[in-house]
């Protein structure tokens, strides 16, 4: 027997999304979350229990009926997707449930007190059972309020169960997300302007919410990518060329090879994405709006390169030759910090977190497709650029040709070093040359390296809902008032597989809480867990069918389990008629008559059932409507909970046990519940000898586990290969390799410096900071083991000595 936890981000409702063992009816929630504002004077919000606000819930819940949604011509209602686990009624989970829905039931019923009266006995009173036929716990409808005093809750939270369950063509889905699109319509256009009326503010959230904020955004994002890449455009534009008078300006600049080189690198980012969404690999919002920073800051690098290393060729010799000298002398520089940038990103491909390795294998492929263009068609691009320059023609016009002998384009004449180059050769380079500068340098770059390790202890994983979306998105409020005012922390699903539910096997009493039950067993554990809830996160013992199924097969429980003569089910008494007056077997009522309990005590095995019983009552329960003559019945609470396949040979597949956690509302909770899981996991384990497989968090996983410490090293460590390969540097490649986990280190002591939480964007970021670090430091220490560069060497129109080139790196 194996047993795994699952929990998942559903504010109220939820069901298990493993597939292979858990039910397939899916399901997802639709939320209004009405608060009342608070009194100016003392900061305090007003009870919401009033009669006005419950008629205002009325009206709203009015208008939500009222949606009709058009889906490829179909026209969908709340009625057609929401969650009906009892009947034909939908479980809305809302206060208004205690007057059955039902706007004519408030005045019948008492009003306002009979809400106060189900606050405390929502299990008991027949009257406050709600309209799907299951008691309703006021904490899942109310917030605002401490301990158990309902009254004072200052916020009302109505969730709508919607079925989201994807058949093959995908229908059922398609029709919950058009409900949903027209849902948020009536709340934006007609829903805030009623509550604000009544001083009460209103948030809301579907399930698709989140994915179409996000879409508006990275639409929004699109502008700023043009402009980022406009303004690198330009710069690559000033910088390729050379214009010694302006005269000869339209000559010598190089718009139109800058703009080939920003195409190759816009080639380079499609190429990634359709190669990959070719084989089925679904690209993410990081994606789009990192990578092409990514490649373009490496592919401007690049292009500058390779454009003056053909500047710097004695201009006597033929450009064809100029350009085969300037591959030989940058060429192995590019290569290697293309090769190492690949291989470093491909590593990331390894990682656990779908954000990231996505994202390490469309910035791996995108590189090297940026790599390869570069060192083929951007080549080719230089000689056409240069043969137009010394040919005299204008540069984006290059029909036109300027046939005066006074206008030169500055290629063949002697280049005069700019004012960057004068700054590195004769003030830069000459300072670190300093042995105190040096000293001092080393020492300052040590200690933040040292106190950023310190540093990094600080940093907390997470990832705020809030921050991926748009300051003005109206789920910053949504997501503001889940944290204030929800009582009741997301579903934990406890499943057991491969129960042996055999007379010989122990695992019923090592999973069951009820009399005879283990002391240590699963669920007795879990119930002493919520005892504790500060430490465990675990707010209520969980809900045991199989608990439910034990008690509800005894003879003690005569309601329940009950069978006509002829051995078939036979209904509690105050359900449906089960059969027509006609047939013999009723009373003119329609009761049940010549009705018996299941089992005598003498029928069972010291109050066990046999294997033979187990399999055949089993499927009862699971259709047994509870009522109050049988509470018991599991129809509803546990029609999903477990996996029936193959259940005949006396072996249950998986089975869910469900509780709650505490309300989590910072990202310190989301971890911390977690860790608490795994602490309980482990504990539970040794007890039942059992495995519980892992834990799903909806949050960020542990992102600092020693499996991601080695795709790090794995990442350094391939490039550290390339570079010692193409080098046959160790000293070389061992500073390249040292720099990277410098830089890494340091920026993770900024992050916890600015609070910067470590989550999937933060992960990129760092990914890409070690691609673009891997781009420099490779380039200087090629061109500083270069034979001809011993004692000092120019790169990229900079001169700089040996030294000091260590010392700046």
């Amino acid at each position: 027997m194996m047993a795994c936890a699952v929990t998942r981000n559903s504010s109220l409702y939820s069901t298990c999304h493993t597939k292979k063992y858990c039910a397939n009816d899916l399901f997802s929630t639709v939320q209004l979350i009405l608060v009342t504002t608070p009194d100016p004077e003392h900061g305090k919000s007003p009870s919401i229990v009033t009669e006005d606000n419950i008629q205002l819930l009325f009206d709203i819940q009015e208008k939500v009926d009222g949606i009709v949604a058009n889906y490829s011509g179909t026209l969908v209602s709340l009625t057609d997707i929401c969650l009906k686990p009892l009947g034909e009624d939908c479980a809305t989970q809302s206060v208004l449930q205690y007057f059955k829905m039902d706007p004519d039931n408030f005045d019948d019923y008492g009003g306002v007190e009979h809400a106060e009266y189900c606050f405390q006995h929502y299990t008991s009173a027949e009257t406050c059972m709600s309209a799907f036929k299951a008691p309703l716990d006021p904490s899942t409808v109310l917030g605002g309020f401490s301990g158990s005093n309902y009254s004072e809750a200052s916020a009302f939270i109505v969730t709508y169960p919607v079925n989201n369950a994807v058949d093959e063509v995908g229908i059922e889905n398609g029709k919950a997300v058009a409900w949903e699109k027209a849902f948020i319509q009536l709340v934006k256009d007609e829903l805030l302007p009623m509550v604000r009326s009544g001083n009460i503010t209103l948030s809301f959230s579907s399930e698709s919410s989140i994915e179409e904020e996000l879409k508006e955004k990275s639409t929004a994002d699109i502008v700023t990518i043009l402009i980022s890449y406009l303004v690198m455009f330009a710069y690559i534009s000033v910088t390729l060329g050379d214009a010694p008078s302006l005269s000869a300006f339209y000559i010598s600049s190089k718009v139109l090879l800058g703009l080939s080189g920003v195409v190759i690198v816009v080639l380079s980012v499609l190429g990634s994405a359709g190669f990959f969404s070719f084989i089925g690999v679904k690209s993410t919002l990081i994606i789009m709006e990192v990578i092409p920073f990514l490649v373009l800051a490496v592919g401007v690098d690049n292009m500058c390169i390779l454009v003056h290393a053909v500047k710097r060729q004695p201009q006597e010799l033929p450009l064809e030759e100029r350009l085969s000298n300037a591959l030989v002398e940058v060429g192995p520089s590019i290569t290697l910090a293309s090769l190492s940038e690949v291989l470093a990103f491909a590593v990331g491909g390894f990682i656990s977190m779908p954000a990231c390795r996505v994202f390490s294998m469309f910035a791996a492929l995108a590189v090297l497709l940026d790599f390869l263009l570069q060192v083929t068609a951007f080549v080719a691009l230089i000689v056409f650029d240069f043969s137009r320059a010394e040919d005299n023609r204008v540069d984006c016009f290059p029909c036109l040709k300027i046939s005066s002998p006074s206008v030169e384009s500055g290629e063949g004449s002697q280049r005069s070093p700019g004012l960057l180059e004068r700054y590195m050769e004769e003030v830069h380079a000459r300072v670190l040359g300093l042995w105190g500068v040096k000293v001092v340098v080393i020492a300052v770059f040590a200690a933040f390296s040292l106190a950023s390790i310190a540093l990094c202890t600080r940093i907390e994983p997470g990832l705020e809902q809030q921050i991926a979306l748009p300051r003005d998105s109206y789920l910053q409020g949504y997501f503001n008032n889940l944290s204030e005012y929800l009582r009741v922390g997301p579903p934990l699903y406890f499943v057991v597989k491969d129960y042996n539910y055999s007379s010989e096997s122990r695992h019923t009493n090592q999973l069951c809480s009820i009399s005879q039950c283990d002391s240590n067993s699963l669920l007795t554990e879990i119930s002493r867990a919520s005892l504790m809830p500060e430490s465990t996160y675990i707010a209520k013992p969980a809900a045991s069918w199989l608990d439910d199924f034990l008690v509800w097969l005894s003879p003690e429980a005569f309601g329940c389990c009950r069978k006509f003569v002829d051995g078939s089910y036979c209904p509690p008494d105050d359900q449906p008629p089960c059969c027509s007056p006609d047939e013999g077997s009723c009373d003119l009522d329609g009761i049940c008559k010549d009705c018996t309990t299941c089992f005598l005590h003498s029928d069972l095995d010291n109050g066990r059932p046999s294997t033979a019983q187990f399999r055949e009552k089993l499927p009862w329960f699971l259709n047994a409507l509870p009522s109050a003559d049988c509470a018991k019945g599991g129809h509803g609470a546990y029609t999903s909970s477990v996996d029936l396949n193959g259940y005949e040979g006396g072996v249950i597949r998986a089975s869910e046990f469900r509780t709650y956690h505490t309300p989590l509302r910072e990202q310190s909770d989301y971890v911390n519940s977690l860790r608490a899981a795994r602490e309980f996991s482990s504990r539970v384990s040794d007890s039942l000898k059992d495995f519980y497989d892992k834990y799903i968090q909806y949050t960020i996983t542990n992102l600092t586990d020693n499996n991601r410490g080695k795709k790090t090293f794995m990442s350094r460590g391939a490039v550290f290969v390339v570079c010692l390969v193409i080098t046959s540097s160790l000293w070389g490649s061992a500073i390249i390799v040292l720099v990277l986990a410098m830089i890494v280190v340091d920026l993770m002591g900024v992050m916890a410096i600015l609070d910067i939480q470590l989550n999937a964007v933060s992960v990129v970021n760092l990914i890409m900071s070690i691609g673009i670090a891997v781009e420099f430091c490779v380039h200087i220490s090629h061109a500083f083991s270069e034979p001809k560069n011993k004692g000092g060497f120019t790169y990229n129109g900079v001169f700089c000595l040996q030294v000091n080139c260590i010392a700046f790196t």
